[in-house]
């Protein structure tokens, strides 16, 4: 597979993982129109098809690997990737994280707030990547897709390395008290504050915090990322929040060719 230039723009994590290729889009590289513009991954948003398969082909050379993306439902389910899910030409499976252990197949979720978490075992012996909303991560698809990580690659998690992409920040993200109350059921009381007041039965979410709890309780040491609002920045992220009608960006990463197996 031929690759391309990555463009400047896009996000690369800033982890030692060896043996594991890893990015995330933004809005630049492609050939959307407004207000896609311009490198929307995911069809069923207005933009034209044919604009969204050239992105999604370029998305493939530039990775170097064949991304298998899902049908998100923000639940916790997690999908194990073989060789036959490269073939597929559109998302089959209803989950929100995949992992994997063949090179050049990538785990990808599509995001346009939510919170894109990426995982690599040591020396890419197994790598996943989970789509993580508020819902997802009540319901534990954090959890779920590190163990199915730490079970494919008989590590531990403590050795494995995650990386938080871009998603709604901390001073965006407003929710209602049932979101609140959700997440104090889940929180242990030691854990910082994740919910700033912000009006009756209002409440301002740190959703990369919720995401670093998570992280720390089931035992991971080396979370990386996590420094970019969707919201906050128009012209470099899509945010559904923010635009109602828009695009999609993909985080991806994968088993380098020659690693893993």
């Amino acid at each position: 597979m031929t690759t391309l230039p990555t463009p400047s723009d896009w996000l690369v994590p800033d982890w030692s993982a060896t043996g594991v290729g890893a990015l995330m889009t933004t809005r630049s590289g492609g050939v959307s129109a407004a207000p896609f513009d311009s490198f929307n991954l995911r069809l069923h948003t207005g933009d034209a098809p044919a604009a969204v398969a050239e992105n999604q082909a370029r998305l493939a050379r530039i990775a170097g690997a064949v991304p298998v993306y899902l049908n998100q439902v923000h639940g916790a389910r997690v999908v194990r990737l073989g060789r036959a899910d490269a073939a597929l030409a559109a998302p089959v499976h209803d989950a929100d994280a995949s992992i994997t252990t063949f090179p050049g197949i990538a785990c990808a979720v599509q995001v346009a707030d939510c919170l894109p978490v990426l995982f690599a075992a040591p020396h890419g012996r197994a790598v996943g990547a989970a789509h993580a909303g508020w819902r997802g991560l009540a319901g534990g698809v954090i959890e779920a897709t590190l163990q199915a990580v730490c079970e494919a690659a008989a590590c531990e998690p403590s050795q494995v390395q995650v990386w938080l992409g871009a998603g709604i920040g901390p001073t965006r993200f407003e929710v209602g008290d049932d979101v609140f109350e959700r997440f104090a059921l889940l929180v242990p009381q030691t854990a910082p504050p994740r919910f700033t007041p912000h009006g009756p039965g209002k409440w301002l979410a740190d959703l990369v915090g919720l995401a670093q709890d998570r992280l720390h309780a089931a035992g991971v040491r080396a979370i990386h990322g996590g420094r970019w609002c969707t919201v906050s920045d128009p012209s470099r992220f899509f945010s559904f929040r923010r635009d109602r009608v828009t695009g999609r960006m993909a985080a991806l990463v994968w088993v380098d060719p020659g690693a893993g197996g």
